[in-house]
Parts: C-alpha cells; sequence; structure tokens
C-alpha cells in the first residue's frame, strides 16, 4: 500500500520513499503531510507494526465554528489505564487540519513506557523510559481488591463509618494542610471533597492538579467517574511533559466516592511546597457535582485555574501583544481618520483591547441590526484570546464591526467590551447578538444591550446535545428533535416538553431543567420573531478569519494575517458589489414585482426573493376571517395538507403578517404573504417591506427621513459615517493620479460651494490663505452671536492656532479679526 505523504519544512523519511512500499517506511516525524487523516492513521500503524506495537484511534478535536474534526490523535494501544493491560504510555501521533485541507503531523511523541515486541527487522532503536516501580504504584495496586478497607491500610486511623469527610480531617502545623494521602479505597462523600484532598495533597508534593476526564453511566447518562490529574498531563502545550500521575474516583451505588485508580510516579520534578491560594480553594468550592443525569459541560480547567490564567494573560499582554498591537495602532491612525481602539485598565494593568477601523465602523452604521460576537479562541489559556464581532452585510456576507483581546472571561470584561464596543459604534444597539451561553456573557448582554435577544451559539448547544443523547436510545433522540425543531407555538413546545420528560423519567435532570429555563435564547420556535438578519438556526458560523487566525498563531505574525484576512474579505464585497451593479439575474415571471426587486436587491437577496416568488405559486389561499380592514387567510401546499400557515393582513397600511415569520428573522417576504398579494393583486411590494440593508445602496448610507432610522443619535451617527465613507472614496480615487486628483478636486470643491450657499444664513465659510497654509474655520454666525462675539473670536483663534500651529497662529489670527470685522 502506497501512503500519500510528503514533507514539510525539515523533514526525512527513512528509506525507499519512492519504492512501492515507501509508505511503510516512512517515520512520524512533525511537519509530515497527509492527504487524509486515514493515511496518517495508516502510516503511523505501518511504522507501529516494524516497531513492535499496536496502536488506537484516540481523541479528535472538532472546530468551534463549524463542528468539524480538526485534528486527530493516534495513541499507542497501551495509552490510558482503563484495562489492566494498559499502561499509560504516552507515545502517540497528532495530525492537525491546515487551511488547504492536509493533514499535518504537529505533535509526536516517540518514547514508550513499556517493552516492545521482537518483529524480526532492525528498526531505529527507540530509547524505552520505564517509570520507576515503587510500593503502592499502579503496577502493583491493579492486581488488588478495587475497594480496600480503611482498616486495611497501613498507618491509618479506620474511620468509624468507613467514609472519609475532608472537612473532618486533622490538620497539623500552622498552615492547616491536610495530612491525608490519597489510596485505593479511600471514600468521600462527594466528588467535591475528593478534589480538595488532592489538590491539598500536590500543594504539599509540590505539583498542581487539574480536573481531567469524566465518565458517564450508560443507562442515565450520569457521572459514574472522575479523573484528577498533574497539571503536566498530556502534550497539548510545551510546558506539559506527559505526566502519567493522576487520582480516579468511582460513585457507588450508595452515593459516596471512592478512589478506585491511582498513580503518584510524576515523570518531571517536582516543586517545593506551594501555598494553596485562596483562589484556587474558591475555584475548587465551585467545583459541581452532576447529579441525577445533569449535563454541565463547562471548562473546569479554566475555571480551576482562572486567577492564574488571568494573570498570564495580562503578563503576556502587556509584554507582548501590547507592544506588537499599539505600534500598528497608530500606523492605522494615521491613514484611517475613523479608527478606533481603547484599552481596559484594572489598577494600572493593562487589561482587554478593542478597536475597529473606520470601515467597521461605517459597517456597524448600516448592519449592526444582528451581530455574532465570536469567542472561538477566548478558551486557549495560554495563547490568543481572540474575539470578533461580525455583522452580515447587504450581499449575506460576513462583515468585521470590531475586534478584542479579552483578558479574562469575567462579566467585568464583558461588559467593558460590549460598553467599548457601543461607544465606538455611536450607541447604536442591536437588535439580536449571538453569542456563547456563558454565564458571564448572558449578565453583560442583559446590563448592556438590555432590548437584545440573545441566541446561544449552536456548536455549543450541539456538542451538549450530543454529549447527553449519546446516552439515550432513539425514541427519545427523535422526540426531543420533534419538539425542539417542529414546535409552531410556545404552548405546543410546553405540553411535548413536559411529555417527554414525563415518559422518560427525566423531569429532575439537571441540564433539561437549565435548557428549558433558557429556551428563548436556542429553541428556533422563540427566535423566529426577532430579526436575525437570517443567519441559520441550523447551521454554525464560520469564523471570520478563517484559519489564517487560530488559538496557535504567533505574536509576530498576528498583524499581517489579521489584515490578510481582512482584505481577502473585503475584496469578496468588492466583487459582490461590482457583480450587482454590472450583471443582472433573470426574470422567471411576469410580475411587476419582481422586476421591483430585481433593481432594488442585491444579487445574492435577490435569489432570495425569486425563489419565494417562485414558490408562492404551489399555494392555495382561503379567507378564513374579515373584520374592516383586517382579513386572514389560510395558507395549504399543493399536495401537502401538513403544510399550513396563517397570514393577516390590513388594507388600511397594506401590512401583512405569516406565521411563518421570516420577514421578521430575515427581512425578507415570504412565499406565503406573496401569495396574499397575488390574490389582492397587489403588484409591487410595499416600500416598508423592502429593508435598505439590503438594498444595492445599503453601502452608501442613504439616508431617507429620520423616522425611518431612530433616535436623533443614530441619525446623526449614520449621516457622519455615510459621508465619511463617501469622502474616503474620494480620496481614494483621486489619490490614483494627477489627472484623477484634479477631478475629484473640482467635484469636492463644486460641492462645497454648494454646501455654502445652502448655509449662507447660518454659517460663514472663512478661508485665509498664503502660500504655505489655508484655513477654512466654520463659524455659528446668528445675528444674536455676530453682534461683538468676543468668545466666538476667541473660538476662532484657537481653531486657527491649532491649525496652524503657534508660529503663525498668531497672525493668522489677526486675519481673522480683520476679516470678521467686515462681516
Amino acid at each position: 500500500m502506497v501512503i500519500k505523504a510528503k514533507p514539510v519544512g525539515m523533514i526525512r523519511a527513512i528509506d525507499n520513499v519512492n519504492g512501492e512500499d515507501g509508505g511503510s517506511r516512512l517515520e512520524p516525524q512533525v511537519g509530515l503531510e497527509f492527504d487524509s487523516s486515514d493515511d496518517a492513521r495508516e502510516c503511523y500503524s505501518l511504522y507501529a507494526k516494524r516497531m513492535g506495537f499496536k496502536i488506537r484511534t484516540g481523541q479528535l478535536y472538532r472546530s468551534r465554528t463549524d463542528g468539524s474534526v480538526s485534528s486527530r490523535r493516534f495513541v499507542c494501544s497501551k495509552e490510558g489505564f482503563q484495562t489492566n493491560s494498559r499502561t499509560g504510555c504516552p507515545a502517540f501521533i497528532r495530525v492537525q487540519r491546515n487551511a488547504s485541507g492536509k493533514w499535518v503531523i504537529d505533535h509526536y511523541f516517540k518514547d514508550h513506557n513499556h517493552d516492545l515486541e521482537s518483529t524480526g527487522e532492525n528498526p531505529t532503536p527507540v530509547m524505552q523510559s520505564k517509570p520507576p516501580i515503587v510500593k503502592n504504584s499502579l503496577a502493583d495496586v491493579t492486581q488488588r481488591s478495587k475497594v480496600k478497607l480503611l482498616e486495611d491500610v497501613e498507618d491509618r486511623r479506620p474511620c468509624p463509618s468507613g467514609v472519609i469527610n475532608v472537612k473532618r480531617v486533622k490538620r497539623d502545623g500552622d498552615d492547616g494542610q491536610s495530612k491525608v494521602q490519597p489510596f485505593l479505597g479511600l471514600v468521600f462523600n462527594s466528588a467535591n471533597e475528593a478534589y480538595q484532598l488532592y489538590h491539598s495533597y500536590g500543594a504539599n508534593k509540590g505539583f498542581r492538579v487539574r480536573i481531567g476526564q469524566l465518565f458517564r453511566s450508560r443507562h442515565d447518562g450520569s457521572i459514574s467517574s472522575r479523573r484528577f490529574v498533574c497539571s503536566k498531563e498530556g502534550f497539548q502545550h510545551p510546558s506539559r511533559v506527559g505526566c502519567g500521575a493522576y487520582m480516579r474516583i468511582k460513585r457507588q451505588e450508595s452515593g459516596t466516592w471512592v478512589v478506585d485508580r491511582l498513580r503518584e510516579d510524576h515523570n518531571h520534578g517536582l516543586g517545593t511546597q506551594m501555598e494553596t491560594h485562596k483562589g484556587s480553594l474558591n475555584a475548587s468550592n465551585r467545583f459541581i457535582e452532576e447529579v441525577n443525569g445533569g449535563l454541565q459541560n463547562k471548562d473546569l480547567v479554566t475555571k480551576y485555574n482562572k486567577n492564574l490564567v488571568k494573570r498570564w494573560r495580562e503578563k503576556h499582554n502587556r509584554s507582548d501583544w501590547y507592544h506588537v498591537l499599539f505600534e500598528y495602532f497608530q500606523s492605522k491612525q494615521a491613514e484611517d481618520t475613523g479608527f478606533f481602539h481603547a484599552v481596559e485598565v484594572n489598577d494600572g494593568n493593562c487589561m482587554s483591547i478593542f478597536w475597529a477601523d473606520g470601515r467597521s465602523r461605517y459597517s456597524c452604521s448600516q448592519f449592526g441590526d444582528a451581530i455574532v460576537l465570536d469567542t472561538s479562541y477566548k478558551n486557549s489559556v495560554y495563547l490568543v484570546p481572540f474575539a470578533t464581532f461580525v455583522g452580515v452585510n447587504h450581499h449575506k456576507q460576513p462583515v468585521l464591526l470590531g475586534c478584542a483581546l479579552i483578558a479574562d472571561e469575567s462579566q467585568e470584561s464583558y461588559t467593558w467590551l460590549f460598553k467599548t464596543w457601543l461607544r465606538a459604534m455611536s450607541g447604536r444597539h442591536p437588535l439580536s447578538i449571538i453569542a456563547d451561553e456563558d454565564k458571564a456573557i448572558q449578565q453583560a448582554i442583559a446590563e448592556v444591550f438590555p432590548g437584545t435577544h440573545h441566541r446561544f451559539s449552536l456548536w455549543q448547544i450541539k456538542a451538549k446535545e450530543r454529549e447527553f443523547l449519546s446516552s439515550m436510545d432513539n425514541g427519545f433522540k427523535c422526540e426531543y428533535e420533534k419538539c425542539t425543531l417542529h414546535s409552531q407555538t410556545a404552548d405546543e413546545f410546553d405540553i411535548a416538553w413536559n411529555a417527554l420528560l414525563s415518559r422518560y423519567g427525566l423531569k429532575e435532570n439537571v441540564w433539561l431543567k437549565e435548557m428549558f429555563e433558557s429556551r428563548a435564547s436556542w429553541v428556533p420556535l422563540y427566535l423566529r420573531a426577532t430579526f436575525f438578519a437570517g443567519i441559520s438556526m441550523n447551521e454554525s458560523i464560520d469564523s471570520f478569519f478563517g484559519t489564517l487566525l487560530n488559538a496557535q498563531t504567533p505574536i509576530v505574525e498576528f498583524v499581517s494575517r489579521y489584515e490578510r484576512g481582512l482584505e481577502q474579505r473585503r475584496e469578496e464585497e468588492r466583487k459582490e458589489d461590482f457583480d450587482t451593479y454590472n450583471l443582472q439575474a433573470f426574470l422567471q415571471t411576469k410580475e411587476p414585482v419582481e422586476e421591483q426587486c430585481r433593481r432594488l436587491y442585491t444579487l445574492t437577496v435577490f435569489k432570495i426573493f425569486q425563489k419565494e416568488l417562485l414558490q408562492s405559486y404551489s399555494y392555495l389561499g382561503f379567507k378564513i376571517y374579515e373584520e374592516g380592514a383586517n382579513s386572514r387567510y389560510l395558507l395549504r401546499k399543493c399536495g401537502n395538507d401538513n403544510e399550513k400557515n396563517i397570514v393577516t393582513f390590513c388594507a388600511s397600511n397594506l401590512n401583512v403578517s405569516c406565521s411563518c415569520q421570516m420577514f421578521e428573522f430575515e427581512g425578507v417576504l415570504c412565499r406565503h404573504a406573496l401569495r396574499v398579494f397575488q390574490i389582492l393583486e397587489i403588484r409591487e411590494v410595499p416600500s416598508h417591506y423592502i429593508l435598505h440593508r439590503w438594498t444595492r445602496n445599503a453601502e452608501y448610507g442613504t439616508v431617507g427621513d429620520a423616522e425611518s432610522v431612530g433616535t436623533s443619535q443614530e441619525l446623526k451617527a449614520l449621516m457622519l459615517w455615510s459621508l465619511r465613507e463617501t469622502a474616503c472614496k474620494y480620496i481614494e480615487a483621486g489619490s490614483a493620479s494627477l489627472e484623477k486628483y484634479k477631478l475629484a478636486y473640482e467635484i469636492m470643491r463644486e460641492g462645497g460651494r454648494k454646501l455654502s450657499w445652502q448655509r449662507t444664513r447660518d454659517y460663514v465659510c472663512w478661508c485665509h490663505g498664503d502660500a504655505a497654509t489655508t484655513f477654512f474655520i466654520n463659524y455659528d454666525c446668528n445675528e444674536s452671536k455676530l453682534d461683538s462675539s468676543i468668545s466666538g473670536l476667541e473660538i476662532l483663534l484657537e481653531q486657527v492656532r491649532l491649525a496652524a500651529g503657534e508660529d503663525c497662529g498668531n497672525a493668522a489670527g489677526e486675519a481673522v479679526a480683520r476679516d470678521l470685522r467686515t462681516l
């Protein structure tokens, strides 16, 4: 068999790579590239066969943006401790999918902690790192009984009940540290007590503890066992060395927890006795037990290390990121007058950073009604805590509305972030926001955006559903999906949900209780009435920067990759603009409404409308109610009696609403409403159902009237960004050549004359120039202010000094005074 693999960077294949069995002679190396993950597994399998060990498929990791598999681990068959034959061997390879779709080995650990079988070949020597055999090692205890009473352990004083309560353990010395060591058979009242003991034990010994895997019952999905591991377990970061030390506890029928597996050997040096920080103990007290099938899929490692992560990020940002970003901010401000950035400062320390260029701020004035807060990278403890605000433009493309580096995932940090974004975007509140369901984010949104509908990120909901539903039978899965996806009214959902819980005995399930309480943030029924710019409820949202930026992005490459990704997205938008203005979609009917919408909508949105129009012909409409100007119609699809919708119409103002709520959710009229228009012979879509954000002219920010915009603050912001963006286009086009510069200058100058003429009654436009400098000053000259306005003169003089500098400012100020006297 030939394995399709090629070297990347400094990779060396062993022998005969060009021969028929070239794939079987490859030795795994970091950087080796494959066409598929299966090819990588086959290569590692052939290598293992030559070396004398077997492999298994280990963990897989999914993308937080679309749920696709992004990396895989292939491990030695003796990895882990689930059976007596396994020794916790750390040998493995990990392959990661890159932007081109190839799979590259990004982690490789070669050494095994057990003897390899002889294969009859002469393989490359492998260094075997066998752990020292010590008393109470896992190799010894696996041959003993899984449960050992306290009385059977040497130097232990038996507890009358046979159960250890950490709160009652005797503490010696001033430090108050527990002297109890973990051992097989040690019993606890709760998993939290076990965690506290192992945490204290680690502090005494000189190592830190993380919360590792949990295992669930196949019967009811409740947690049946937990692992607490050394902080250097695994290889996800260079500081981790694959340490095998851990303690596992198993839940008993009585509800207690017993230590059933324990490994005390570390493969690294231990530090001195560490102080148990108050913050760490508080984190352990927040450790949540999942009972009665409850599901708590949280990043407990981050919870435990919260203070450590915060301190690391603060230090990391200050020492590296701030320096790099501030240089970038300064260069952007020099060329972009609309560029905005802000820094959160806490006790003199720089924390979170937010920035948005002028284009992003302008885009928000047009497309900031529905936004996505993408925190895909925030759970990276060691690298980039990066977040983006993303909207949907008039071509249904993602558009960047701001970026941030988040110091920590606290409510305070997110509150600062949302308030800063609001300030940068002229105070315009979004109608809806899609963000993670983290408590900190929920609380911050409720505080800063009280009227905004928060919708949970789909990937989080799907991940938790997969974990919970994996332990349930197919009947429950079908009923669950029918209840959540197909309920048409709130009453229908409540009845179906309660019936489901009763039928399967899950009324006390913790996770299902939480999901029901937050149903307005994830059940489609409750989301359809809110405008989300048509962002699908069934598909995950792609990251704005794709694979260009991720949690492993080096500091030195961040800005260049960020700029490249941003330019790619904006180039895609320019291409769609060009196509919209230079191409025309084919008309499929002779309806005037189709021609009207082709003329107004962008190509992408028109295709959505056209599809709804064509589908409208397959519906039958029946008037079922009429009173005055109001009427109601029943729409039924031909050949499908189960698909029915109710459309309400008001003849006095041409208002229409449909039970499918497509217009409310997406901003485009549905097939049902269009069918009613056909029945009533309404030939054009009423203007209030043509959203400006979906039209060809949306990028220019044309302002119709104050009523159509909202508050005066929003109107002013819209006018400001529309004029600024238009001026930027003149500047960009005019700087291309001297001829275009002259043309653009004359156009702007002519426009300036017209503006000055229109404002003569309210303003005086004064110009003073010499060979070096020209000043333009606008001053309110109402009659009440023009008469001997000393304060007004001082304002003008100050403006001139700021524009001209101190050296020539005084002379120019005298000219201002003379000209004002003549006025």
